[in-house]
């Protein structure tokens, strides 16, 4: 895995601070046992020792594990033990006070985070033992900004009387990583809803499905879905990747619609988003927009879907 990866994330001063009081919160100096799954170069687990804990075990199965290893010996650190393998495939022979991992993505769950910690959460945890993080949130806004479709709809202007429709149909069915503003989303992002919620401390269903319907208060040109998380690392520590969140290097998916259209009051758009994930299978994500007249009356519908994209 390249470097670089890992110093954007340790020059990630937001996520790197609610980590580090998350566990401040929770660490009990002299007692607490920690296991930091997905560790990468270990910088949680270092933190977890810092901050007292009696013993810190990290877990990696990439590459990534032995510069882990070189790490923890550079930093003097005596209580850490470095155990090169997935989580999953460990017969774990201790049991742990605090599993902490830091396995989301630009879409929460797309680094399998519920499989990872409901297995350390039965596997791993003591009775009573701390997941962090313990709760994700995921929130959803229509996008109306015409600049992000456009971008992507490029495919119409290659001219020389050439046909790339397919080329388009495939980029649209796609989800794309982008820093969006308030004012790219309906009403300036205040109908923002929240479609789905997962407490990792209780068996959940790695498929994921909600829905959210907005009636807007004045005519409005639809070109998409923006979507982004939240997730309480503890009780009180939030760590958010919303538009108007304090910045971190996640940023918000625009999920593109195959045809722009427009909303009049009185009617109703509704979306619906399904997204499954596995180790074996890996992420794919559907999202459907549709639009009633004021009198019940579907007249618009479209779905996307990832499988028939690629990810960017």
């Amino acid at each position: 895995m390249r470097i670089e990866y890992h110093r954007t994330l340790l020059s990630d001063r937001v996520r790197n601070e609610a980590f580090h009081e998350a566990l401040k919160r929770v660490v009990v100096p002299g007692k607490s046992k920690v296991v930091d799954i997905g560790c990468g170069t270990g910088f949680l687990g270092f933190m977890a020792a810092k901050l007292g804990a009696k013993r810190v075990v990290l877990i990696e199965t990439a590459e990534i594990a032995s510069l882990a290893k070189r790490l923890m010996k550079a930093n003097g650190f005596r209580n850490i033990e470095v155990v090169p393998a997935h989580s999953t495939e460990l017969d774990p022979p201790e049991r742990f006070d605090i599993a902490v991992s830091e396995t989301l993505g630009n879409y929460a769950f797309e680094e399998n985070l519920i499989e990872t910690l409901g297995d350390a959460r039965d596997r791993y945890l003591e009775p009573g033992g701390v997941l962090i993080p313990g709760k994700v949130r995921q929130f959803v806004c229509p996008v109306v900004s015409p600049s992000l479709h456009k971008h992507l709809a490029a495919w119409d202007d290659v001219g020389y009387e050439l046909n790339f429709d397919a080329a388009k149909e495939m980029g649209l069915n796609n989800i794309y990583v982008r820093w969006l503003q308030p004012s790219d989303l309906l009403d300036n992002g205040r109908a923002t809803q929240q479609w789905d919620a997962v407490d990792l401390a209780k068996p959940t269903k790695t498929t994921r499905l909600g829905q959210a319907t907005w009636e807007p208060k004045a005519k409005a040109h639809i070109t998409g879905l923006a979507i982004w998380w939240s997730a309480d690392l503890v009780d009180g520590i939030t760590l958010g990747t919303g538009p108007e969140d304090p910045r971190t290097h996640w940023e918000q998916l625009y999920l593109p619609i195959a045809e722009p259209f427009d909303i009049a009051r009185g009617e109703t758009l509704s979306a619906r988003i399904r997204s499954t994930t596995s180790y074996g299978e890996g992420t794919n994500v559907t999202w459907t927009l549709a639009v009633t007249d004021a009198k019940g009356r579907e007249r618009l519908k479209q779905t996307m879907d990832l499988k028939k994209g690629f990810l960017p």
